[in-house]
């Protein structure tokens, strides 16, 4: 097999390592293997590695439980990931309330699909090591969500 298409084949692997699932809402997010390609294309960039991350699409009640239960937190989120990665290889569950993101893209005066994206990049870049709980974290993590999601096509 000639090297590209071995770096082809690679990649539709670890975009296979991307799960994308409905928990309790009726969501379709369209073009799921552009999406996948484009988290991957990020890890890769970040200097990280892909081993899996499961994207589930839920209710705000739902992801509030989650919040209680695991975070201790009794307020409605946009997303919580579960960081299982260890070193540079990433492993994650993402949960994505899909009211929230409804609501942030109102607030924002964005687009639905852009603000998934947003939310998504953002997961993606926590687990490749970003934070934002200072004023100097944010900026930087707002700075690479925006480049990121330029990407995305």
């Amino acid at each position: 097999m000639d090297q590209k298409k071995q770096k082809q084949e690679q990649s539709r692997y670890l975009t296979n390592n991307i799960q994308i699932n409905l928990v309790d809402v009726n969501y379709r997010l369209a073009k799921k293997i552009v999406i996948r390609k484009w988290i991957n294309d990020t890890i890769i960039f970040e200097r990280k590695k892909l081993n899996y991350i499961d994207i589930n699409f839920c209710s705000d009640s739902f992801l509030l439980e989650i919040n209680k239960k695991h975070l201790k937190h009794n307020n409605l989120t946009d997303i919580i990931t579960f960081d299982m990665c260890e070193n540079d290889l990433i492993t994650a569950d993402i949960y994505i309330s899909i009211i929230r993101v409804k609501e942030n893209a109102k607030i924002n005066k964005t687009k639905f699909t852009q603000e998934v994206h947003r939310v998504i990049i953002h997961g993606i870049l926590h687990l490749c090591g970003y934070n934002d709980k200072k004023p100097e974290e944010i900026k930087k993590i707002r700075d690479k969500e925006n480049y990121y999601l330029s990407l995305i096509k």
